[in-house]
């Protein structure tokens, strides 16, 4: 025997709300929304007990009774029933949900047999698809269902405003959580990094959004990626940005009931995502940080991304990955020092809990399979930990160690100065080697300080700490008057890089491990 004692209450001003939508063809479950009840529990009473207390309620004289109140209790149940005690599967209907019990022949309690309509705002999802055998975009719909209904409160001198709405998938969710959890045996944690995805169509109201194109064009882009332009994000701007009266033209309100239910095309069952950050050293010379690939020819046969991610993939079991990094080295340059900050997004993996001692022995693995890599403090992080990472990028420094040669020999003092220049400001323009991928633009950035290491006539080591973003190779070279100044410019004579290592990424994340 099981208990459930839950209350809520309808007021006088919910009285028009539910007799507009109930005329319209709403379901009692989107009626409930747009009465902002936020109660989990009643949603969850069967669709058939839900309608016969808004009837009822509609019934009651408002000068007697300015509240209707949803009671459940078990035993015995008077007005909203959830389960029979000794139920067998010749009770329960084609949906799991209770038959009707034909003892139950109170006048006040009766719900007749008529078959149910589909609802004109969620188009069944809040109906058969909650019932308890069950385990496009609404917007439209739920706009102009809440225009109508804005106008009605504002004609009584009520207010309705949008965000008193229950959203569908939070109802949806408030229905279908603890079905799963006393079939699976498991609590249902709405936090929980895995999600179960039910995927709905509705052919019949496919079209309905389009309308949206022409009133809205801006809101409506071609992308490579998408199957369609009528995106759920793009639907949304749109529905911000039309006029109230515009939309009142091409779209009926409230909107008309549908003829078939909407379908559940799939059910996705998936982890939520797991974030893994670190700092790689890179100490090959011949190895680019994300692969290489050019006309869909590969370049080189690795990268520093797949050294690191292939070994995270298998033992997270994940479906794949995402790169990301605090800036990037190019492939003949080397980093150093502590290494540069990364962290990796690994998709739907089967599994999520790791101890310290098991990120220790992966990050052990990974450093034994390259000697083009290596990896520290790899550790799990947050989401949100990461953006760490990139805030103020480009307010950040970074060291860097450059060979340079001239072309016209050079003596010691020739250099000196060097040491001497700080807070450089240089103006560079996109670099012609990244000019197809880059913006063209002219960015400014600082030299903060200078270190000369004479070696001999034509040679000699800078040590340089710079403002995150400058491209060192440039300010060497000078990338044919592209920056101003350069090493060139200041010598007076050509110079050219050699070889460049990155010795520092001052970046304070992520947090320094006892590895």
């Amino acid at each position: 025997m099981r208990e459930f004692s839950s209350m809520s209450s309808l007021t006088e001003k919910d009285r028009p709300i539910v007799q507009l939508l109930l005329n319209a063809g709403t379901c009692p479950r989107c009626i409930l929304r747009f009465c902002s009840v936020g109660s989990q529990m009643l949603y969850r009473h069967p669709y058939k007990d839900l309608m016969k207390v808004l009837k009822e309620f509609l019934k009651n004289n408002p000068e007697k009774e300015d509240t209707v109140c949803f009671d459940v209790v078990d035993p015995p149940c008077k007005r909203i029933r959830l389960e029979h005690p000794e139920e067998g599967p010749e009770d329960l209907n084609h949906n799991g949900a209770l038959q009707q019990n034909p003892q139950v022949n109170d006048e006040n309690t009766a719900v007749e047999d008529s078959a149910v309509k589909v609802c004109n705002v969620c188009l069944g999802i809040l109906q058969e698809f909650c019932e308890a055998d069950f385990v496009k975009k609404l917007s439209v719909r739920e706009r102009a269902a809440w225009l109508v209904l804005k106008q009605e409160m504002r004609n009584l001198g009520l207010s309705l405003l949008k965000d008193d709405i229950v959203q569908l998938k939070e109802a949806y969710k408030w229905i279908i959580h603890p079905q799963l959890s006393e079939e699976l045996s498991v609590p249902a944690d709405g936090k929980s990094l895995f999600e179960v995805s039910v995927v709905f169509a509705h052919p019949e109201t496919d079209e309905e959004c389009h309308f949206l194109a022409t009133a809205c064009p801006d809101c409506f882009k071609p992308a490579k990626n998408k199957q369609s332009v009528f995106t759920r994000m793009a639907v949304i701007k749109a529905l911000e940005k039309i006029k109230e009266e515009d939309f009142l033209k091409h779209f009926p309100c409230p909107p008309s009931s549908p003829k078939n239910l909407c379908v559940a095309l799939e059910i996705q069952c998936n982890n939520g995502a797991v974030f893994v950050a670190g700092r790689y050293n890179k100490y090959s010379r011949n190895l680019p940080q994300t692969p290489w690939i050019i006309d869909g020819e590969r370049k080189l046969e690795s990268s520093v991304e797949e050294l690191i991610s292939e070994h995270l993939m298998t033992e997270f079991r994940a479906d794949s990955f995402n790169f990301s990094s605090s800036g990037r080295e190019d492939v003949d340059v080397r980093t150093l020092g502590n290494g540069r900050p990364f962290a990796i997004e690994l998709v739907n993996p089967r599994r999520i809990h790791f101890t310290a001692e098991e990120m220790k022995g992966l990050q052990q693995t990974i450093n034994t399979s390259s000697d083009k890599i290596q990896v520290r403090d790899l550790q799990l992080v947050t989401r949100e930990a990461i953006g760490r990472m990139k805030e103020g990028e480009e307010e950040k420094t970074k060291t860097y160690s450059a060979l340079i040669w001239t072309d016209k020999a050079i003596q010691k003092e020739d250099i000196a100065f060097l040491d001497d220049i700080k807070e450089l400001k240089l103006d560079q323009k996109t670099p012609l080697r990244v000019l197809h991928r880059r913006p063209l633009a002219v960015r400014c950035r600082i030299i903060h300080t200078m270190r000369s290491e004479y070696i001999d006539e034509h040679h000699f080591r800078l040590h340089l700490k710079t403002q995150a973003g400058t491209y060192i190779k440039e300010f060497v070279h000078g990338d044919f008057g592209r920056t101003k100044p350069n090493i060139g410019s200041l010598l007076n004579r050509t110079a050219d890089i050699l070889e460049l290592d990155v010795e520092s990424v001052d970046v304070d994340w992520p947090p320094t491990l006892d590895n």
